[in-house]
């Protein structure tokens, strides 16, 4: 890291204007509550204003911190190819300012500070507390020499930092979480320097990512869980055909590309998948906790069950999902 990293412009310390009266969220239409995939929890069904979802979410993901802090070497494997596109979509460049929104553990927003080393300076941030002391650590430990990065929590519909002072804005699995995706990717373009780039990837639909969809399809069927309205805020919130050029339109964005990239989750074996996905799910433990023993194995066999065809000779599990990259020029 350099010797004398510079200090990130917020926007309450430059005077950046703000209206008092304006809303914090992007939108006042409650929203149905997602499934067990979402970042919300299980209370399934129930109509829910956005502030409660953020509340909730941020709660959750606080919660999934750790988990996914020891599992981090599957996340950083799993979505490699992902953070890569992003960086190349981005058209980074030495010296360049970026922001990474709904960070997690920091994988794209450190391999975006080696492509904008030297000079240049990357934020990762997080609406989870949790999720920045974690990605915090990360920097500490792994940022590359000539670039300066720092974690801080910051809230995607309402970034406070100033307007046009960063040359990219970055989210791997983050927009679609959002009660208000257009909000948050207004903001994006605010803080983007004219020309600047923003380039995010979602979840693809969920007949292509099993590595999700499974448990809540296991759920379901078992009568422990209602359907899920793939359009509410959550993991398919941005997957239907055209869904991430309309919102990017939406938000002022011009000329978006979107590409389709499968990614695998890969797990030793079925019980290190379950505990995988025990450790780092927003909303399986709150499942879990309302089934009987008898129903909590019940459930296990058929998640296993459900898992048998991506199991390989040696007992390893390789599960598909696809994500949905985009970029776009401010």
């Amino acid at each position: 890291m350099a010797p004398s990293p510079p200090t990130w412009t917020r926007g309450a310390a430059s005077g950046w204007p703000r209206s008092s009266a304006r809303r914090r969220c992007g939108s006042s239409t409650p929203s149905r509550e997602p499934g067990p995939e979402s970042s919300t929890g299980a209370d399934w069904g129930r109509a829910m204003e956005p502030d409660e979802i953020r509340e909730r979410s941020r709660a959750a993901w606080d919660q999934a911190a750790a988990g996914w802090s020891a599992r981090r070497e599957m996340f950083t494997a799993a979505g490699a190819p992902v953070s890569r596109k992003l960086v190349e979509m981005a058209k980074l460049e030495p010296g360049d300012d970026v922001l990474e929104v709904a960070c997690g553990l920091a994988d794209t927003g450190l391999l975006a500070a080696e492509a904008v080393a030297p000079g240049g300076r990357v934020l990762v941030s997080d609406a989870s507390e949790s999720m920045v002391a974690a990605a915090s650590e990360r920097v500490e430990a792994e940022a590359p020499e000539g670039a300066h990065v720092e974690a801080r929590r910051l809230e995607a519909e309402w970034l406070d930092l100033s307007a046009a002072m960063l040359d990219a804005v970055i989210s791997r699995w983050g927009y679609m979480l959002l009660p208000d995706p257009e909000a948050g990717l207004r903001e994006a373009r605010r803080v983007l320097k004219p020309g600047g780039r923003v380039a995010l990837a979602v979840w693809g639909p969920r007949d292509r990512n099993p590595w999700i969809a499974l448990v809540q399809e296991q759920l379901e069927r078992l009568g422990h869980a209602g359907p899920v309205d793939d359009t509410a805020p959550g993991m398919f919130a941005l997957s239907a055909p055209g869904a991430l050029e309309e919102v990017l339109e939406a938000a002022g964005f011009t000329e978006p590309r979107v590409e389709e990239l499968e990614v695998h989750w890969t797990s030793a074996g079925l019980d290190e998948r379950w505990q995988e996905m025990v450790e780092t799910s927003v909303s399986l433990p709150a499942a879990l906790e309302g089934l009987s023993p008898a129903e909590h194995y019940e459930l296990r066999e058929a998640v296993d069950e459900a898992l048998a065809p991506y199991v390989a000779a040696d007992g390893t599990v390789s599960v598909p999902g696809l994500s949905l990259v985009a970029g776009a020029e401010a």
